[in-house]
């Protein structure tokens, strides 16, 4: 069996995206970059590995119990979950190459090319650690020794938190994963409100989690002027799942541009936001005061924390907007790969759609993706970030 088993081995926005590029952008061509941002790691070693696990990939089907799984959450329409009925992914998408260093891209249809991601992370992580560090959750007591310790930080918080299990791009193995959600579920079940890997919500009864991704708002910039392309995925976003999924990201065109499209009809149909850069309490007070000028009582709203995080932080945050705002924390490398030794850092994002340039210009410089300077420099004028 490959380190990837099942195709709902992945995250939920991946899922409630490809939903709506099926109903809403069919024909859409998307091309995918591997980011690598660890220094001194070195990946092609393991590149005839990765590329055996990725071929794997090509012979997974939905079973009749994911499919079922599937068809019993309210937002997943019948007719996308008949068209995954027949879904395979097609590993030639995937292109490798050892000529200068490691690189990965990913290319062709929206619909079937969007779930590559996680799993293509997923493997790249699981390949390094077997080889680097193998079995090193059964080798050492240092994973559940600090997962202990994290679970006794959550018991012993002054104010409740919600943790949702985000560590499946990221985590050191599937099996390790599995051990921390289980643990959580089992040790820390008042604290644990779900996870964002299907397969795993599944398996232990936990609610799924995610609602979109950088990518859908990014491509946005291939279908409007881009300075209205964050205003048109979330009109888009909100025809499509009609108040369900109701978390925006907010960090696609920097905080601030977020918030001057986030207007009165957004604020109000929308659930709230999701933070994935820059620092976190900045970004609570800015989305309160947003909501408070809008006349929206921002209590009525929820705040996702998402961005490198871990439980002393999420208390923290957690401490600051208690009774402000509600808070939710999606905890992933320091859950699912915290060992005792560096993680990788490591990203697979959108980079063209339809054949043009797409960029993210994030709150943070370095999270900042573009391969086109001069698109970029366009970009930031057309938001007024110069």
């Amino acid at each position: 069996m490959g380190i990837i088993s099942s195709l709902l081995d992945t995250d939920l926005y991946k899922l409630t995206m490809q939903q709506a590029v099926w109903g809403q952008f069919p024909r859409a061509e998307a091309e995918y970059v591997f980011r690598l941002r660890n220094d001194g790691v070195d990946l092609t070693p393991y590149a005839d590995e990765i590329r055996a696990e990725i071929a794997d990939l090509g012979n997974l089907r939905l079973t009749r119990e994911e499919l079922a799984f599937l068809m019993g959450v309210r937002f997943f329409k019948p007719g996308y979950i008949e068209a995954l009925r027949d879904f395979t992914l097609e590993p030639e998408n995937v292109h490798i190459s050892t000529d200068n260093g490691f690189s990965l891209r990913i290319i062709g249809n929206w619909f079937q090319t969007i779930l590559f991601e996680v799993p293509v992370l997923a493997i790249i992580n699981e390949v390094y650690f077997r080889n680097t560090r193998p079995d090193a959750f059964r080798r050492s007591d240092e994973g559940s020794d600090r997962l202990r310790r994290k679970i006794e930080r959550m018991d012993a918080s002054p104010v409740p938190l919600r943790i949702i299990e985000f560590g499946t791009r990221r985590r050191y193995s599937r099996e390790w994963q599995t051990v921390v959600v289980e643990t959580l579920k089992t040790r820390a079940a008042r604290h644990l409100i779900g996870t964002s890997n299907v397969a795993l919500a599944m398996r232990y009864d936990l609610k799924p989690f995610g609602t979109m991704a950088h990518e859908w708002l990014q491509a946005g910039q291939a279908y409007t002027h881009p300075a209205d392309s964050q205003k048109f995925a979330l009109e888009a976003w909100m025809q499509e799942y009609r108040g369900d999924l109701g978390i925006a990201l907010s960090d696609v065109i920097t905080m601030d541009a977020f918030l001057r499209d986030f207007d009165l009809l957004f604020a109000r149909a929308y659930d709230g936001a999701r933070h994935d850069s820059g620092d976190p309490f900045a970004w609570g007070e800015k989305l309160i005061a947003h909501y408070e000028r809008l006349g929206i009582d921002p209590r009525t709203r929820t705040a996702v924390f998402s961005d490198s995080l871990d439980i002393p932080l999420c208390i923290r945050l957690a401490e600051r907007f208690e009774g402000r705002i509600r808070t939710m924390f999606g905890i992933g490398t320091n859950l699912t790969n915290d060992l005792g030794f560096p993680a990788l850092s490591i990203v697979i994002k959108i980079a063209r759609c339809n054949g043009r340039p797409v960029v993210k210009i994030s709150d943070a410089p370095g999270k900042t993706l573009s391969e086109n300077p001069v698109y970029l420099a366009y970009l930031r004028q057309a938001f007024g970030l110069d």
